[in-house]
């Protein structure tokens, strides 16, 4: 019985050490999405587990992971707000990278579809059961009930679902898929403006040119102005 606390003593050794020079160089992030509510990802849950084999590291709510060939910059690959009490929630932006976020045991009663806006990420999802997987059942390759939670797993990408959008976006753009049940149409190559009409490079000069020159005649104009009046003075 020694022999094995001793390993396991030795493994959460090992696994300290790989974090920290995984990590060392970087700073615990400030995002106020991992700090919602108290406490921390438990190794004992989906998001404990898929973080430990993701090779994250665990800052309050959220499993993190460090950029590569970057310094200081973490990310979010999953996300605990289990049994947090929360009865609504609003904004989950700062997790938009996140490939697991785990919502069950709180008072949801409802979740607007454009809260995952962004989350072309998000392979795993976990609700409370009296709520509907974002952009409907067809928007998962599985979605299971199991006992007070329901599991929206494997994101369908609703730009490759044949026939769906054929009709959906313009001419002269492409679909890409911008979150579960969501997407957006972006203008291809040399297209811009309303409904990708118009061809050739955006008129940067032709824009932005006469503002420029509108408003460094009115801050010239102003400045003449304030300093006759502080002359008069």
């Amino acid at each position: 019985m020694k022999a094995g606390c001793s390993q396991q003593q030795n493994a959460e050794a090992v696994l300290f050490i790989v974090h920290l020079c995984l990590f060392g160089g970087y700073q615990l992030t400030e995002l106020q999405i991992c700090h919602l509510c108290n406490g921390t990802v438990q190794n004992g849950t989906a998001t404990g587990q898929f973080c430990s084999r993701s090779g994250g590291l665990i800052d309050g709510r959220c499993c993190l992971r460090g950029k590569e060939n970057t310094s200081n910059v973490v990310y979010v690959i999953g996300l605990d707000l289990s049994n947090c009490s929360l009865s609504h929630v609003e904004n989950l932006q700062e997790a938009s990278t996140a490939a697991m976020i785990d919502l069950s045991m709180n008072l949801l009663l409802t979740l607007d579809d454009s809260l995952f806006e962004g989350f072309i990420q998000l392979g795993s999802l976990i609700l409370p059961s009296n709520l509907v997987c974002p952009g409907g059942n067809a928007s998962w390759e599985k979605v299971e009930v199991k006992g007070e939670t329901v599991l929206c797993e494997g994101q369908k990408d609703i730009c490759n679902q044949t026939g769906h959008l054929s009709l959906t976006c313009p001419e002269n753009s492409l679909c890409s898929a911008d979150g579960p049940g969501l997407f957006q149409c972006d203008c291809v190559e040399d297209f811009h403006g309303y409904k990708c009409l118009r061809e050739g490079q955006f008129p940067i000069i032709q824009v932005f040119g006469p503002l420029g020159a509108s408003a460094f005649l009115v801050s010239i104009l102003l400045w003449v102005t304030q300093r006759r009046k502080a002359k008069l003075v």
